[in-house]
C-alpha cells in the first residue's frame, strides 16, 4: 500500500527533511519525491510505502498536518486507494 503526500507553501530550509523525518519515525518508506521551487513558493509530491508502518495511517496524516500548520504549509496525505479512485476516468 502507498500514500501520496503533497506539500505546498512558502519555501524554507528543511521542509523535505522534516516531512521525511516524520515518515521515517512511522516506518513509512519514501519511494519517490518530486519538488519544485518557483520564486519563493515550494511544491512537493511524495510517494510513500505504508505497508510496514508502525502507526496507523490516520496518525501519520495528523502528524504531517500538524507539521504543516507549524510551518505555515499545506500538507495533504492521501491513501493511494482514494487517490486512484479520485483520478479514475
Amino acid at each position: 500500500m502507498k500514500a501520496v503526500i503533497t506539500v505546498i507553501g512558502k519555501d524554507a530550509v528543511g521542509i523535505l527533511a522534516k516531512v521525511s523525518a516524520i515518515c521515517a519515525e512511522n516506518n513509512a518508506n519514501v519511494i519517490e519525491v518530486t519538488q519544485s521551487v518557483l520564486q519563493d513558493m515550494f511544491a512537493m509530491i511524495m510517494l510513500v510505502d505504508i505497508t510496514k508502518m508502525s502507526n496507523d495511517f490516520v496518525a501519520l496524516q495528523d502528524k504531517l498536518t500538524d507539521l504543516g500548520d507549524s510551518l505555515g504549509l499545506k500538507i495533504h496525505t492521501m491513501h493511494e486507494d482514494i487517490f486512484n479512485t479520485m483520478h479514475r476516468i
